[in-house]
C-alpha cells in the first residue's frame, strides 16, 4: 500500500498541472483568441483559399470546375507576365536606387542638427500623412506639361519632359513621387537608431579631432547596418507589391511600361474577371515573398542577438 500511495502521488500531481495552467493563463487566451481569430479569418484563410482557388476555373454563377495546372500553363504562356516581372524588378530597382538612401541622409542631417531638430522630424514626416487622393491630384500637377517642374526646366533652358507619358521617364516619376511622400517614416526609424549610440562615442571621436563625415563614416554607419539590411529587405518586399500608385497615375501604361506585377495581378481579377490565373500569379507571388520574409526573420533575429 505504501509504494502504491508513493507512486499515486507524484502521477495525480503531474495530471494536475495543465489543468492549473489553463486556469492561470486563462485571461491571457481569452484577450489573444480574438486578435487571433481576426488574424486566421482575415489572413491566413484566403491565402489557403487563393492556392486552391489557382487550380480552379472560378465561375460565380456556374460553379467553381478544377483546371489543375491549366491557370499556371496560362501564366507562363502569357508575354505581359514577363513584361510585369521585368517592370517590377526595374521598380524596385529604382527604389534602392533613388528611394533608400533618403531616409538615411535625412536620419543622419537631423541628428547632427545642434538646433530645430524637433521642427526637421515633423516637416520630414509631414509628407507622409498626406492622403493619397490629395498625393496623386498634386503629383499631377507637378508633372504636367505646363505644371512647375516643367516650367523650372524652361527656365533653365532645358526642353520640357513628358513626365507621365514619355516611357523613359514614368517609371522614375512614380518612383519619386512615392520616396517623397513615404522616407519620413523610415528616417524615423533610422533616427531612433542613431540617438541610440552612446554619445560618448563622439564625444571620443572629436576629441580625437575626427570631423563629421568621419565620425558618420567610422560610427553612425557601422552602428546602423542592422537597421540598414533589415529596412533593405523590407523594402525589396514592400516594392514587390507595389501597384497602387501605377494604377491610379497610369494604369500600367504607357504601353505597359508601369504594369507591375501586382498590378497585373489586380487586371487579371477585376478587368478579365478571370479569379484562377490571378490566383496562381499571387501563389507564385507567395512564394517568392515568403523566401524573403525568412531571410528577414533570420537577420532579424541576427540584429536583436547583436543588440
Amino acid at each position: 500500500m505504501n509504494q502504491t500511495t508513493a507512486v499515486a502521488g507524484p502521477l495525480s500531481a503531474d495530471a494536475s498541472k495543465p489543468r492549473g495552467r489553463w486556469k492561470k493563463y486563462a485571461w491571457g487566451y481569452a484577450f489573444v483568441l480574438p486578435a487571433v481569430a481576426i488574424f486566421l479569418l482575415f489572413l491566413w484563410l484566403p491565402i489557403v483559399k487563393g492556392i486552391v482557388f489557382s487550380f480552379y476555373h472560378i465561375d460565380f454563377v456556374k460553379g467553381n470546375s478544377y483546371v489543375g495546372l491549366d491557370n499556371y500553363k496560362v501564366i507562363f504562356k502569357d508575354p505581359d507576365v514577363g513584361t510585369a516581372v521585368k517592370n517590377t524588378l526595374y521598380y524596385m530597382f529604382l527604389c534602392i536606387v533613388i528611394g533608400f538612401w533618403v531616409p538615411i541622409l535625412f536620419a543622419i542631417s537631423i541628428s547632427e542638427l545642434r538646433r530645430f531638430q524637433g521642427f526637421a522630424r515633423v516637416a520630414a514626416y509631414l509628407p507622409y500623412v498626406v492622403p493619397v487622393v490629395v498625393l496623386y491630384g498634386l503629383w499631377r500637377w507637378l508633372y504636367d506639361s505646363v505644371g512647375p517642374f516643367n516650367a523650372v526646366l524652361k527656365k533653365l533652358g532645358i526642353a520640357p519632359i513628358s513626365f507621365m507619358t514619355d516611357k523613359s521617364w514614368s517609371m522614375i516619376s512614380i518612383v519619386i513621387m512615392e520616396t517623397w511622400q513615404q522616407f519620413g517614416s523610415a528616417m524615423l526609424i533610422y533616427l531612433a537608431a542613431i540617438l541610440s549610440i552612446p554619445r560618448d562615442w563622439y564625444e571620443a571621436a572629436e576629441i580625437d579631432g575626427a570631423g563629421v563625415w568621419r565620425r558618420i563614416w567610422h560610427i553612425t554607419l557601422p552602428a546602423i547596418r542592422n537597421q540598414i539590411g533589415l529596412m533593405l529587405l523590407l523594402q525589396l518586399i514592400g516594392t514587390s507589391q507595389g501597384y497602387q500608385s501605377q494604377l491610379a497615375l497610369l494604369d500600367g501604361g504607357p504601353n505597359n511600361t508601369t504594369l507591375t506585377y501586382a498590378l497585373y495581378i489586380v487586371k487579371y481579377a477585376f478587368n478579365s474577371f478571370n479569379y484562377g490565373v490571378a490566383s496562381a500569379l499571387g501563389v507564385l507571388m507567395f512564394l517568392v515573398l515568403g523566401v524573403l520574409a525568412v531571410i528577414q526573420h533570420r537577420l532579424s533575429n541576427r540584429g536583436g542577438n547583436a543588440v
